[in-house]
């Protein structure tokens, strides 16, 4: 009589049954580990409220539950070089979608202040904005003050079509645009600056592009050739990223330098508004 003998098992059963058992002793495994704490906690062999995190108030005494927020860098603060000229810029937008003319000059002063150091480049720009500053606070402070007072209230006053009452023609509108022009001029260029990407155009190429966009098309030709041969001497982004927040890291720098340019954005478009609605703009 023969015996039957038992049939081989088949290689791929093996194969998926392995994994199986593995997975199958390890939850084992662990519900062995977890029975056996449980049963220390009941005995009272071990503590198992000491391992658990401490209470929500016995936290805050030691500390806030949240990471603290992140400081703003010093240049954005009350002595910091953008910090000193964000504020008059930003208080110069008032609620009646109007621009405070005293605020904005004391803004264009700050302005001034951080784009000298730049180099030579703006030693004549910068005179001639703190001259137009000078020329729109002479009207501000002067005898006719009360229709200097915001830009709209300027801009009543100097409108073109109705009774001459200057003989100077729109002095404080034809001043105030060509500060305008300048301040697109500012918030491009330094915007360029703070988002360009490594490996790309450097600060010069940006701000020289930033001009060509905003004054450019004001200037003759001469002036423009000069222009763009001086912005081969523009301070590299690093050095204007440490002049604008000193001490800062480079990606805060840049943070801080979009903000600002924001702020000067915000100034613009509600000026290019209020000269627009006026018929201002082709002034000069």
């Amino acid at each position: 009589m023969r015996v039957a003998l038992p049939q081989p098992v088949p290689r791929r059963w093996l194969r998926s049954a392995i994994p199986l058992a593995v997975f199958t002793l390890l939850l084992v495994y662990l519900w062995a580990r977890s029975l056996r704490a449980l049963s220390g906690c009941r005995s009272g062999a071990q503590s198992c409220i000491a391992r658990e995190p401490p209470p929500f108030q016995d936290r805050q005494q030691s500390g806030p539950l949240e990471a603290p927020e992140r400081e703003e860098p010093q240049c954005l603060g009350p002595q910091g070089m953008l910090g000193r000229m964000m504020r008059p810029f930003r208080a110069s937008l008032n609620q009646e979608r109007d621009v405070e003319l005293s605020q904005y000059l004391a803004g264009w002063r700050e302005l001034v202040r951080f784009l000298t150091p730049l180099g030579s480049i703006f030693a004549f720009a910068t005179s001639e904005a703190s001259a137009k500053v000078t020329a729109l606070e002479a009207l501000v402070h002067g005898p006719e003050a009360a229709h200097y007072t915001s830009l709209a209230t300027m801009v009543a006053w100097e409108r073109p079509g109705i009774a001459p009452r200057l003989s100077a023609g729109c002095p404080g509108s034809m001043t105030m645009l060509l500060l305008h022009r300048a301040l697109r001029w500012s918030q491009l260029c330094l915007h360029r600056v703070a988002t360009g990407m490594l490996g790309g155009p450097d600060a010069g190429a940006q701000c020289s592009d930033a001009y060509g966009t905003a004054l450019a098309p004001h200037h003759p030709w001469f002036v423009r050739q000069a222009a763009h041969l001086a912005f081969l001497a523009f301070p590299g982004r690093g050095r204007l990223l440490e002049l604008a927040c000193p001490g800062s890291k480079e990606a805060e720098a840049r943070n801080a330098l979009v903000r600002a340019a924001g702020t000067l954005e915000d100034v613009y478009n509600r000026t290019q508004g209020l000269l627009a609605d006026g018929g201002l703009l082709e002034l000069a």
